[in-house]
């Protein structure tokens, strides 16, 4: 065998093995969570000590589902940031609002995609086993860079909601106009179990 095909092989059976050993690892944090997934009890009780109150969540306002289910996965659209006294938070980051502002809208959006997590799984938020995918987006400046701390105010939401079922992949985008002229918008790939 040729030196170069030797490191050709030696490089394939290392991709391989990289390949098992992320796998299992992925499979054994997703065991890890539905063991450590709460019971509704307990999620109910997380929501009230964070003061969030589920609601009966709103209709689409254009051609679109809010959750389309394939297989165990729930693909959330994009959620507003609306406030508990039926606002919406709206402004550009790093002009009229601060990267708490912000990180409050993109909260918002989380508990948006509880709301509608809750209809969907009719009140049983035990059944989660992961959040998977988080994309949020953050109407941004030109020279604003910090979307990734805005969009720390869903992500801390749903870890502090799920726990280790909370933990998820993510891209935080700028964006130079989002609709309605809110500050951000929250989409999500959720994993449940029948």
């Amino acid at each position: 065998m040729s030196m170069s095909t030797t490191s050709m092989l030696v490089r394939t059976l290392l991709f391989f093995s990289v390949l098992l050993t992320t796998s299992t690892t992925v499979h054994s944090f997703s065991r890890l969570s539905m063991s450590m997934s709460s019971s509704s009890p307990v999620i109910a009780t997380k929501l009230t000590e964070l003061g969030i109150v589920l609601r009966e969540p709103p209709s689409p306002k254009g051609n679109y589902v809010s959750c389309v289910r394939t297989g165990n996965l729930l693909h959330l659209c994009g959620h507003i940031p609306q406030k508990d006294d039926g606002t919406l938070w709206k402004g550009r980051l790093g002009e009229s609002l601060t990267v708490e502002e912000g990180y409050e809208s993109a909260k918002c959006c989380a508990i948006a995609i509880l709301n509608t997590l809750n209809k969907e799984l009719e009140g049983d938020l035990s059944r989660v086993v992961q959040v998977v995918k988080v994309v949020g987006f953050v109407n941004s400046a030109n020279d604003f860079e910090q979307q990734p701390a805005v969009i720390n105010g869903a992500s801390d939401l749903f870890g502090n909601v799920f726990g280790a079922a909370g933990v998820h992949a993510r891209s935080a985008v700028g964006t130079n106009v989002l609709p309605l002229g809110i500050a951000t918008e929250v989409e999500a790939v959720i994993e449940i179990r029948d």
